[in-house]
């Protein structure tokens, strides 16, 4: 059995008056994997996970998802699939159980409405009306209804926008939990922190291109780690081991204060900690901090920029 329930091959989409927002990407997302696309406003997630859904016929290339078309053959995923979009636009005078009853009747083999609300927290909420909700807990429904189906495939289109730290939290254990038990996930989103935590694999978009894909960590890599710290009274940089020795890429001086940039993290801090112990001497203010998923991303789009 192909292991691959997500297969994207030089997918292209454009819009009226000849905007290519997709241009050739490909990809590929296991079966119960967490996949993010990550990329700027107007990168392409979005009119990408719309392809994925179904909800358009690309220009060119090849969807599949769960082996079939999502377009042209709509009824055979649709049952299969959750989606989450970044607006529910749900009848505001109707209360949460009657939004969610209304759902699962469009629903096959809907799971019974009171335990998709409280896999979110919404228990206590079902006779709110939806207009009394606030945007978290819009979002939370939002979520409910995507699983009422136990979807195989779930699409998060920015799943946590709007939730407090604590609701987001939650929500990405129920996401761990579902990829746990055998859901594929692919989520969007703008919280780097989000897709660094639950991504298995990932995807940066820019302009409509991917600028790199891998694993958080692999794509991390790709940046330098970077350590500051004061200079000790009485020295200069040069009284430091050679920076070339200690594995440096790059490092700027700022009065006192040292930044040094290494793909060799261990290194670096192993060989300027035995420096400054023999020399008797502390260094201030140390800070050392591998390279972040928002230094990856930033990096890539300062790149993309620099080469247009």
């Amino acid at each position: 059995m192909n292991t691959n329930v997500i297969e994207v091959t030089d997918l292209r989409r454009v819009y009226g008056g000849g905007f290519e927002a997709v241009r050739g990407i490909g990809f590929t997302v296991a079966r119960g994997e967490v996949f993010a696309l990550l990329g700027t406003n107007g990168a392409g997630k979005t009119s990408t996970v719309e392809l994925l859904e179904g909800l358009a016929r690309p220009a060119s290339g090849r969807v599949r998802v769960l082996g079939h078309d999502p377009y042209e053959e709509r009824a055979a995923v649709r049952p299969r699939t959750g989606v989450m979009l970044q607006e529910g636009g749900f009848p505001s005078e109707l209360t949460v159980t009657e939004t969610a009853r209304m759902w699962a009747g469009c629903v096959s083999g809907a799971r019974p409405v009171g335990e998709a609300l409280a896999t979110v927290g919404l228990t206590r909420r079902g006779d709110v009306r939806v207009k009394q909700l606030s945007g978290g807990e819009r979002r939370r429904l939002d979520l409910a209804l995507a699983l009422l189906g136990g979807p195989e495939v779930l699409f998060l289109d920015e799943p946590t926008t709007g939730l407090d730290a604590e609701g987001r939290r939650d929500t990405w254990e129920l996401v761990r939990a579902l990829r746990d038990a055998g859901t594929t996930v692919l989520l969007t989103t703008h919280y780097l922190e989000e897709a660094e935590n639950l991504a298995d694999r990932l995807a940066i978009l820019h302009e409509g291109r991917i600028a790199t894909t891998g694993t958080p960590a692999e794509v991390t890599a790709e940046q330098p780690s970077r350590i500051s710290f004061e200079l000790p009274d009485g020295y200069l940089l040069g009284d430091l081991p050679p920076l070339d020795r200690l594995g440096v890429s790059g490092h700027e001086v700022d009065g006192t204060l040292v930044r040094l940039r290494t793909h060799a993290l261990q290194r670096t801090a192993t060989g300027l900690l035995a420096w400054a112990e023999a020399a008797g001497v502390e260094l201030r203010r140390l800070d050392v901090r591998s390279a972040s998923l928002e230094e990856a991303f930033l990096g890539i789009a300062e790149r993309q920029e620099a080469a247009a």
